[in-house]
């Protein structure tokens, strides 16, 4: 089971018993049976079963049969039997074959020609296949193309044996005549492939001496010469790379989609230059509108994201081509498209972008769309981000967007929401209509975070006597009549409105959750407000225009303090603008009304649940304040809060220019680096292609493009001790992490005076580790060393042991001797890396996912900000807390983390802790995500981490 095989085949009800029954089968003269035999003596072959008494009846019996069913399973069986003894001889028997094999060859019949010369492919033997090459050669002019086809990779497979050159030893001639003359399209790639991997100076003269006819080539022999081009021009300073490229820029215009998209990423990893870059850009373009497998769409954007990172100027002409790929119905096409649109955003464009999203956003409206709350909320965000980018766009999209305020979508609702609030802050001049349409639509909005953001929204941003007035009004019509319930007769309480009964049960069944909230604590809060995404108004309702009225009676007591602040808010300001006292006093009459009705209902058993401390100090609070108002008070309310939420909208901005800033840093060139000038370079008999290529190359040189960043220390801190120094067999590994394998380097040293046999490198991983290769003996000289490399497979972020042991033998000692390696634990560290995301998405997925592991902080750091700092430096994760909540000393830190790992995996991480009397910290550290793997890693992490001092 430990040898090589090129046949695979399920069978799991074998047995060594059956051998007695195939040997009947085969003897017997029926077709049927002998072919049934056959199989099950291919399958018990495959389940290592030897049967070696079975070959002399083969070839008594089933040699001479001209049945092509059996002949075919013949050659599967020849296939994997031991050609071979023990002491690595070819057996003899195996020259009865090479005459059937001859015959074969010669056969009059086609297929019986063609599947012995596919036979031969993977047949390693040299005394088997010398005797058969003047066979094989002469199929090479055989009528027909399937055995022309079959001989060619005969020919190259034979000749890239060890020793194949001495059996044919002009095959590379012999293959280029043939390829001359061939019109078959699937043998002229069989001999093209032939002459690439064994004589590459004829393949690169064929393919140049065929230049500008290589358009009109086969697309399975164009895929060949994308593949020679490459491996052609990875030499460097290659005179002639541009012909290469004009060569590919002539196969673009392929029919086959696979070959322009080869060609296309061919184009990129050979030349820098801008016609080049935007050739295949422009490729990629046609390919994401012309091809319908959202998977093809996946891996052309991440090819354009590519492009975008080292060739951003070029891309940005072709961004609305790629906008084009929306079409596409897949959310996650239509996800990476506005993130690579978003990146290649430009004053020039940004106009144009906006307006297609704009269209967008209608189609959804049609409901056609599957999905299209969710696609709405995508393009919601976009949008956003283009107006926080060019505030001068605003203008064009708010008012459509506003429209969708009341969208069934809470999660796009709340977008809006977010994006009105923020452009009614950044874009002064569209303050007034935004406020009139904020007004228009309110009783629209079904959501209760929605309709928190724009009530604040209402009560800072209403500032003439006008839109004061409308925004107590339009307050006051969504609440309805007061008071919210009435005692009838029987003594039972009923809303004055008459709310059916299902409302109240909803929130009988709901129950008290703790949430995160925006600075990473913990706040009680009723599931009413996060199950009831569209709180729908109760039957026997006045009108559809009591959103407010339906969501307080459903338990909303934190909607009811944010109604009661803006009230507040809005009676400061009439106060200002108002100049009739009566006006005033009689508004602030009917806005105490609402919140004493409120306090009433909370206190009320009308409801499940009574009215929560916060809010009801809230209420109270508002209550006393507009009883007795002073000039601080006043100041406090109407220009602190708007102050605090422009502040914290620069520091974001500044924070997001920081970042970009340190993206953009780029690597410089050594002092000493040669430097060619534009100018002065010759330009006779060179394209205008190719002098832009040479251009680019000399402009890498320069701004050190081609130099790596290799940091020698990090690579020594990889390398890891499996055995002692006093072991007989040292070995030490060195471990590269690539994102779904991990490439074990394996040096060994046999540090003894004897030659080590047959010595073994034993691996076994614990965890989602999986080892693709199976061990080989190798033999050790004296004191000599070796490299061994081993691949392993990896499936999740889950912390995964690599263990084993060192087997080999001496010819002093009979028994095999063991060397036992260290364990090499691989680290979390190595998949995750930092990412954002937004604090309404980071709570969101918080309340989602159901693995939390929480660790309580024991450390020997004393200051909450460094101890912050060192947990994020353990964990290579992103503080999503901005610098400014952090600062101060108050004895208290409560912040959020997050990373993603390179297998979509999301990991949140809430640090809360406080200072002691004694100067000691205290709190927990509470992991989530949505897989167990993650959670456990990450924790064991922390805790391994989290003391300090390494």
């Amino acid at each position: 089971m430990e040898k090589p095989s090129t046949l695979l085949v399920h069978f799991d009800k074998g047995s060594a018993a059956m051998a007695s029954e195939i040997k009947a089968d085969l003897e017997g003269s029926d077709v049927a049976a002998k072919v049934d035999a056959m199989k099950r003596a291919v399958m018990l072959l495959l389940n290592g079963e030897a049967l070696p008494q079975l070959f002399i009846t083969v070839v008594r019996y089933v040699l001479p049969s001209e049945d092509h069913t059996i002949q075919k399973l013949l050659l599967l069986y020849l296939e994997i039997i031991d050609k071979r003894d023990a002491s690595g001889r070819v057996l003899p028997e195996m020259i009865l074959i090479c005459q059937n094999l001859r015959n074969n060859l010669q056969h009059p019949n086609e297929y019986i020609r063609g599947a012995t010369l596919r036979f031969l492919c993977r047949l390693s033997e040299p005394e088997v296949l010398e005797p058969l090459v003047p066979s094989i050669l002469e199929n090479l002019e055989h009528r027909h193309h399937f055995i022309r086809r079959h001989a060619l990779s005969a020919i190259s497979a034979i000749y890239r044996l060890p020793h194949g050159d001495q059996l044919i030893p002009d095959a590379p001639e012999l293959v280029e005549r043939v390829l001359a003359s061939e019109q078959d399209a699937s043998a002229r790639r069989n001999a093209f492939l032939m002459l690439c991997a064994c004589a590459q100076e004829k393949a690169v003269a064929h393919l140049l001496s065929n230049a500008d006819r290589v358009a009109e080539w086969p697309d399975v022999l164009q895929m060949v010469a994308v593949d020679l081009i490459r491996k052609v021009c990875r030499s460097p300073n290659r005179a002639d790379k541009g012909r290469y490229i004009k060569i590919i820029i002539s196969l673009l215009s392929s029919p086959s989609a696979a070959v322009v998209y080869e060609c296309a990423g061919a184009l990129v990893s050979l030349s820098s230059a801008p016609t080049a870059v935007r050739a295949a850009a422009n490729t990629y373009c046609e390919l994401l509108s012309s091809q319908s497998d959202n998977n093809v769409k996946l891996i052309v954007l991440d090819r354009l994201n590519e492009l975008r990172t080292s060739h951003r100027d070029v891309m940005v002409d072709v961004v609305m081509d790629v906008l084009r790929a929306l079409a596409s119905p897949n959310l996650d096409v239509k996800k990476k498209v506005l993130d690579l649109v978003l990146d290649l955003l430009t004053a020039r464009n940004v106009e144009e972008v906006v307006l297609y999203l704009k269209k967008e956003v209608v189609k959804t409206q049609a409901g056609e769309l599957e999905k299209g709350g969710e696609y709405r909320q995508m393009l919601v965000q976009a949008i956003h981000a283009c107006a926080v980018e060019y505030p001068e766009v605003a203008g064009s999209v708010v008012h459509l967007l506003m429209d969708f305020l009341g969208d069934t979508n809470v999660a796009a609702a709340v977008d809006v929401v977010l994006f009105v609030r923020e452009i009614i802050e950044t874009n002064p001049k569209l303050r007034v209509s935004m406020i009139q349409r904020l007004i228009d639509t309110f009783y629209q909005i079904r959501a209760s975070r929605v309709c928190s953001c724009a009530l604040w929204i209402l009560g800072e941003y209403s500032l003439s006597l006008s839109e004061v007035e409308n925004a107590i009004s339009t307050i006051k019509q969504c609440l309805g009549d007061l008071p919210f319930y009435t005692i009838s007769e029987e003594g039972e309480a009923t809303d004055s409105a008459k709310p059916a009964q299902p409302v109240v049960n909803s929130v009988t069944v709901s129950s008290r959750r703790p949430v995160v909230l925006a600075d990473g604590t913990y706040a009680t809060q009723s599931a009413a407000t996060e199950s009831i995404s569209t709180p729908s108004v109760a039957p026997g309702s006045l009108s559809s225009n009591l959103n407010l009225r339906s969501l307080i009676l459903s338990g909303d007591f934190f909607l009811a303090a944010v109604i009661s602040c803006t009230l507040t808010k809005l009676v400061l300001r009439l106060e200002e603008v108002q100049p009739s006292k009566v006006e005033v006093n009689k508004a602030c009459t009917g806005v105490l009304l609402i919140m004493t009705s409120i306090v009433q209902l909370g206190q009320s058993s009308y409801l499940p649940h009574p009215i929560d401390n916060d809010s009801y100090d809230r209420v109270v609070l508002c209550v006393r304040l507009l009883c007795n108002t002073g000039d601080d008070v006043r100041k406090v309310w109407l220009q602190s809060c708007r102050q605090s939420f422009a502040k914290m909208l620069a520091e974001k901005q500044f924070r997001e220019t920081e970042e970009m800033k340190a993206k953009a840093q780029i690597s410089h060139a050594q002092p000493d680096d040669l430097i060619d000038f534009y100018h002065l370079k010759s330009r006779r008999g060179m394209s205008q292609l190719e002098l832009e290529d040479e251009v680019q190359d000399d402009l890498k040189a320069a701004t050190g493009g081609f130099t790596k960043d290799a940091d020698d220390a990090s690579k020594l801190n990889r390398i890891l001790q499996l055995t002692g120094f006093s072991d007989p067999v040292y070995a030490e590994a060195f471990v590269t992490v690539h994102h779904y394998d991990i490439v074990l380097d394996v040096t060994i040293i046999n540090r003894t005076k004897e030659t080590l046999q047959n010595l073994c490198l034993e691996l076994a991983t614990m965890g989602d580790l999986k080892l693709v290769d199976r061990p080989q003996n190798y033999t050790l000289a004296p004191e000599s060393s070796k490299q061994i490399r081993a691949n392993i497979k990896v499936s999740s972020t889950e912390t995964g042991v690599i263990f084993g042991n060192i087997v080999y033998e001496t010819s002093n000692v009979m028994e095999r001797s063991v060397v036992v390696l260290n364990d090499i634990h691989i680290d979390i560290m190595d998949y995750i890396s930092p990412a954002t995301c937004a604090d309404v998405t980071f709570r969101n997925m918080w309340a989602e996912f159901e693995w939390e592991n929480k660790v309580a902080v024991n450390t020997i750091i004393q200051n909450e900000k460094e101890f912050l700092d060192h947990i994020i430096k353990s964990t290579n994760m992103k503080c999503l807390t901005p610098p400014s909540a952090l600062d101060g000393e108050c004895g208290f830190l409560a912040a959020n983390l997050y990373a993603k790992s390179v297998f979509g995996e999301d990991a949140l991480v809430n640090i809360s802790i406080e200072k002691q009397v004694d100067g000691k910290l205290s709190g927990y550290i509470r992991i989530r995500s949505k897989t167990q793997g993650i959670a456990l890693s990450l924790g064991d992490k922390i805790t391994l981490k989290q003391k300090g001092g390494s």
